[in-house]
């Protein structure tokens, strides 16, 4: 027999052996890391205090830096332009500009078919992605490290998991070949006194679906945790000012809420972030596409859905002039335009603390020398709180006030740099102060920034947009180049400027929040408009029609007379009742929502059901709001005009009917001898009733005209629904696609003459 060990010696290697395991594998996983770049620290229940990414600037001048922001670059197989342009341009623009950072704010493919119909993944589009950014890389003399990419909903669409083998982001970006694999990722950007700290988000879909169903963020709990852990790891050094900037495709009025409902706003707030970057609306909604957001515990509730201009009114707070007071909670949200058309980069310089931007087009070519003012802001788009703070505390204004500032680029040599100040007071600008401005000098220098004194407190003045800056640089060339004039502030207050109707629909409506009460007053209404007519007509004595209208006109009697008919067609009000009852409790479509052609899945008005990609279980509801561009439409532009138009087509019907009995019913001539003249006035009246059927129904004619729009865009919206997710509609939504048109043609017979 084998010698027994005592207890305590099998416990002392029961230990070790756990030892031996753990230390293996945390090697094991460290050497993991190691070959995939040593971008993600191990994963850990303790909280990440700091982000490791830091870059430290060199070289002049110390007081300000600048990053480049390039948006929705949409490269396509089918538009090869987008990247012959991106490549023969931002390549020598970022080699003349030199930032520190590039950021790519998402949708850096296009992943649509020639009709713009079918959206999914194309790798070719991923590989001239690939091929292109390391040629601007080479071409820009930029270490390809700063370049930061994000994925947009286009590079998400028809993405089942990430991770797997349609996710091109991860394998061809080059947050993807850094191993910046994860949801949220921070760098700082560090120089003389001053830290940058810049956060980027994925707020896309975990499961992406094909569009059109893929438009919005959708920022989950778990996100935003993260985000405000990576905004706050540098809360706790002291003696550094800190500015935090944060980017991201979605602008926030197309980000859902979390399950919690909480959102990107709330964090950012929380942190006082200075801006959040942002693109995904292009230029075509409009120029003005920037947004206010301020803390107002006195907000009304309305606020949750709208922001009815670009500046949010400012709450009444106290006075605090300690140097330990708070920062203010506000912040920009700047959406900027796209490269797909309007070929624009924007450049974000921080000098001192105070964030400015200038966007730039590169449609007419390639630009010889750029001019960014850092200082005075301009007060259209500056943090209005914090300056106006500092300019009632008087000992808070820091000595960044005292010089005009202004960044320049150019590929030949400077030779005149020009600052000028214009009073619009009289009525036209009349400049008011011109000055020479001088270059910072350093040994090594990142860029050239031009400084002028000038005494600041000369320019306070109530009105935020009397005094208005412009600059004038001159090369060796003798080519001029001026800045946008525009309007500056002293005293930290805001110059109003208003959003266009179609800015404020996609920067002031909160889409996300507004989906289910929009959703649930049509459904109302339409039920409405069905029941209230039927109740009326069973349970009163009183009955509308068109005789009731016309000796008791108004549009009360009007509405009730013409829905009233609609109920006297009891196929078509039952059919549309049917309806209304399917698209609430019935899947609408059955499609193909990923880019391979597996399993499809279901919709309805609450969203997308799916099988996940690797299990048996199914994803409850995915795409909400985003299904909002099939259902909203559907239910504006095509069931509500339904219910209109056939209640109109049953009242025009009893407007011929009551014609039709009075022409009928009229005495005959009281000559009944005379035989021609009543046979005269019989062939009369047949071509009075002839007339008035072919002439006097001119409004079933514009009726028909409706109804023939309405089968035109429903044809056009099934069309675009087939394409999309590769449909069959007599198969895979056929109360959907029959549904409308069968009751439509169904009034149109049924009142087509007297019966």
């Amino acid at each position: 027999m084998e010698k027994q060990q005592p207890p305590q010696f099998r416990e002392m290697g029961i230990v070790v052996l756990m030892l031996l395991c753990l230390f293996t594998t945390i090697r094991t996983s460290v050497s993991i890391q190691q070959e995939e770049g040593g971008a993600e620290e191990l994963i850990s229940s303790q909280p990440k205090k700091r982000e490791d990414r830091v870059i430290e600037v060199k070289g002049g001048p110390e007081s300000v830096i600048w990053i480049v922001q390039l948006s929705d670059l949409h490269f396509s197989v089918h538009h090869p332009e987008r990247a012959l342009d991106f490549k023969k341009i931002v390549g020598p623009a970022l080699k003349m500009i030199n930032p520190s950072l590039v950021l790519i704010t998402g949708d850096l493919t296009d992943g649509k078919s020639k009709d713009l119909l079918t959206m999914k993944q194309d790798e070719d589009e991923w590989k001239e992605y690939q091929n292109v950014m390391e040629d601007v890389a080479r071409r820009s003399g930029l270490d390809k490290s700063i370049f930061y990419d994000l994925r947009g909903n286009h590079d998400n669409f028809g993405v089942p998991v990430i991770g797997g083998s349609f996710d091109f982001f991860s394998n061809y970006s080059i947050n993807g070949q850094f191993g910046r694999k994860a949801n949220v990722n921070s760098v700082t950007v560090e120089n003389g006194d001053r830290i940058h700290l810049f956060v980027g988000l994925d707020s896309t879909m975990s499961t992406g679906l094909r569009g059109p169903t893929n438009l919005f963020g959708h920022p989950t709990d778990q996100l935003l945790t993260q985000i405000d852990t990576q905004l706050s790891q540098w809360d706790s050094q002291k003696g550094k000012p800190v500015t935090k900037i944060s980017f991201g495709h979605f602008p926030l009025s197309f980000s859902a809420f979390s399950h919690s409902g909480k959102s990107l706003r709330d964090v950012f707030l929380k942190h006082s972030v200075s801006a959040y970057l942002c693109g995904h609306l292009h230029t075509r909604f409009g120029k003005n596409l920037k947004r206010h957001h301020q803390l107002n515990e006195n907000s009304l509730s309305s606020r949750k859905y709208f922001q009815l201009n670009i500046h949010q009114e400012p709450s009444e707070s106290t006075k605090n002039c300690s140097f330990r007071a708070p920062p203010l909670k506000e912040f920009w949200e700047w959406e900027m335009g796209d490269w797909r058309k309007s070929r624009a980069m924007r450049i974000v310089a921080v000098d001192r603390g105070h964030v400015s931007y200038l966007d730039i087009d590169f449609k007419s070519g390639t630009k010889k020398t750029i001019v960014l003012p850092t200082f005075p802001l301009d007060s259209r788009f500056m943090s209005t709180s914090s300056l106006h703070q500092m300019y009632e505390c008087q000992h808070m204004v820091p000595f960044s006030f005292e010089t005009i500032r202004c960044l320049v680029f150019s590929v030949s040599p400077i030779t005149s740099v020009v600052a000028r100040i214009y009073d619009t007071r009289p009525g036209s600008p009349l400049m008011i102060m011109e000055t020479i401005m001088t270059k910072f000098l350093r040994d090594i220098s990142r860029g050239d920034i031009y400084a002028a004194a000038w005494n600041y407190k000369a320019f306070e003045d109530p009105s935020p947009d009397r005094f208005w800056l412009q600059i004038e640089v001159i090369d060796v060339m003798g080519r001029s180049t001026l800045s946008e004039l525009r309007p500056f502030s002293i005293n930290g207050l805001s110059a109003k400027i208003s959003w266009k109707w179609k800015e404020f629909f996609v920067m002031g409506c909160q889409w996300a929040a507004l989906y289910y009460p929009i959703f649930w007053s049509s459904i109302y209404l339409m039920l409405s408009i069905l029941l209230i007519p039927k109740i009326v007509l069973i349970f009163s004595k009183k009955q509308y029609s068109y005789k009731t209208f016309i000796s008791e006109k108004g549009l009360i009697n009007c509405l009730a007379w013409v829905l009233q008919d609609l109920c006297r067609v009891p196929v078509v009000w039952f059919g549309i009742l049917g309806y209304l009852i399917y698209l609430i409790s019935c899947p609408w479509l059955i499609g193909q929502v990923f880019t391979d052609c597996g399993n499809r899945g279901y919709m309805t008005f609450m969203g997308w059901v799916v099988k996940s990609f690797n299990s048996r279980d199914k994803h409850e509801y995915i795409g909400s709001p985003d299904i909002m561009v099939v259902v909203l439409p559907h239910f504006f532009f095509v069931v509500m005009p339904s219910i209109l138009v056939a209640g109109a087509l049953a009242a025009e019907r009893g407007i011929y009917k009551e014609h039709f009995l009075l022409l009928s019913g009229k005495k005959e001539d009281d000559d009944s001898n005379q035989k021609n003249k009543r046979l005269g006035k019989y062939d009369n009246q047949g071509r009075r009733r002839s007339k008035f059927y072919f002439v006097e129904r001119w409004i079933r004619k514009g009726l028909l005209v409706v109804c023939m729009a309405i089968f035109w865009k429903h044809f056009m919206n099934c069309r675009a629904l087939m394409k999309a997710y590769e449909m069959n509609p007599l198969i895979h939504f056929p109360v959907y696609s029959l549904a409308i048109p069968l009751l439509l043609a169904y009034t149109v017979y049924k009142t087509r003459s007297i019966q």
